[in-house]
Formats: C-alpha cells, sequence, structure tokens
C-alpha cells in the first residue's frame, strides 16, 4: 500500500507492517493504524499514522538510553495485546525532539508497547511515580559514560 508520511514522503509499505491500536493512542483515539519506519542513519523511528500524513511521533527504544528502565504490564495489557511470549514484544518510546538536541525528552510513563507477531500496540501509561514523560535523553547517556 503507498503511504504518504511526514518525514519520508511518499513510500511502499506491506499491510502486514501496520499495527492495530484497538483505542488508537492518548490524544489520538481515531488513530488506529500506525507503522514503525526507522530515522535513517540515527538511533530513531518514526511511528507513523497510516491515515493521517502529517501525524507521526519520533519513537526509540528506551533501553538504549536507560538501561534500567523497567516496568510491569498490566495483566490487562498483556491479555489485550495476545502477547505469549516477551520476545514477541517490541517497546519504543515516544521523543521530543529539541533544537538543542541535549535538551530533548523521552516519555517513560507511557511507552508503546508492540506485540510484533499479531501487530498489535497500545500506548500505556504507567501508574508508577518512577518515571515521567520528560526524561533527558542525552543527560542519561552522558552519565552512562561517566561524563
Amino acid at each position: 500500500m503507498e503511504l504518504k508520511t511526514k518525514f519520508h514522503g511518499d513510500i511502499e509499505v506491506e499491510k502486514n507492517d501496520v499495527i492495530t491500536f484497538e483505542h488508537g493512542i492518548p490524544g489520538f483515539e481515531e488513530e488506529r493504524g500506525f507503522v514503525i519506519l526507522p530515522f535513517e542513519d540515527t538511533p530513531f523511528s518514526v511511528m507513523q499514522s497510516v491515515s493521517t500524513s502529517g501525524l507521526a511521533f519520533v519513537t526509540a527504544d528506551p533501553f538504549t538510553y536507560f538501561p534500567g528502565y523497567d516496568f510491569t504490564l498490566p495483566e490487562s495489557v498483556v491479555n489485550g495485546l495476545a502477547i505469549k511470549e516477551q520476545k514477541d514484544v517490541f517497546v519504543q518510546v515516544i521523543v521530543t525532539l529539541r533544537e538543542d538536541l541535549k535538551e530533548s525528552t523521552a516519555n517513560l510513563q507511557a511507552p508503546v508497547i508492540i506485540n510484533k507477531v499479531e501487530s498489535l500496540g497500545k500506548q500505556v501509561v504507567l501508574i508508577d511515580n518512577k518515571y515521567t514523560s520528560r526524561h533527558l535523553i542525552f543527560a542519561s547517556a552522558a552519565e552512562k559514560r561517566g561524563v
């Protein structure tokens, strides 16, 4: 299927690459289909709506920047996404890129959980006060390197 995208122009994607979000994502409940597209030569991806070309979220693997990131999914999410094995789960977090990259943040409070086998996704708002919606990405990377 041909897809008009915010950052990649017009591209061709396979229908089985579309991830279904049964209830959309918070704030965009009507948006039910997304694809994950790599941002070439960066550690980031784009979660692109398949129905609204101008709607795309920059995402990243949270474990790359926050190796201690840990949470437990509610059983209702595990069941709703038909997750059978942990290896079938792909986790992304939405990133807010700033002009000064050092100020870019990741939303660790609401990860995007994807069942790769079933192509089902859900943005889960964690009921845990240890994470916020604005964790500095590159500050964490500098701390890991001892900078």
